[in-house]
């Protein structure tokens, strides 16, 4: 019996910190109950439940709301007990948390900030080629194509990234 009641308060707890975490981001993002249930494709009820920690969203439900939210999925898996916290730190936690940049800007981001920061750990390790090729590859992902002279397509370049 004891064991299940604290089973229940887990549950329980964590229902109203993914519940609490959703809601300070949705007012973050100056968005309604009502316009992030319709972005989510969940029922209005549905999603206020949730923010009041009545209800323990799927990890289907938890995908599509932080998609509305342009959040990381990740946060919100390991915020609702569903994946175990990853390694942590202050400038990982902001890349994942910033709703300005796409989550393949946010992936990026944390690859180059992951292969600098094993690079400085050991700068004689074969690490500095990753590092050449992570570069090139955020440069070209962020450098906008070059228009053909007609103006309609982008003109393809050579982009191959040797690793």
């Amino acid at each position: 019996m004891a064991q299940d009641a604290d089973l229940a308060a887990v549950v329980s707890n964590a229902a109203q910190d993914i519940g609490s975490f959703i809601r300070t981001q949705r007012e973050a993002a100056q968005v309604s109950v009502r316009q992030l249930a319709q972005k989510a494709g969940v029922s209005n009820p549905y999603l206020s439940q949730i923010e009041r920690g009545l209800r323990k969203p799927s990890a289907d439900v938890l995908n599509q709301i932080a998609k509305a939210l342009r959040v990381s999925a990740e946060v919100l898996y390991v915020r609702a007990g569903i994946l175990e916290p990853s390694e942590t730190g202050e400038v990982r936690d902001a890349i994942i948390a910033d709703t300005a940049i796409t989550e393949r800007q946010k992936r990026i981001l944390l690859e180059l900030y992951t292969t600098f920061c094993q690079q400085n750990d050991d700068p004689n390790g074969d690490v500095q080629g990753e590092t050449a090729s992570n570069i090139e590859l955020a440069q070209v992902l962020t450098d906008p194509p070059e228009l053909s002279a007609a103006g309609e397509e982008p003109t393809t370049t050579d982009t191959t990234l040797h690793a």
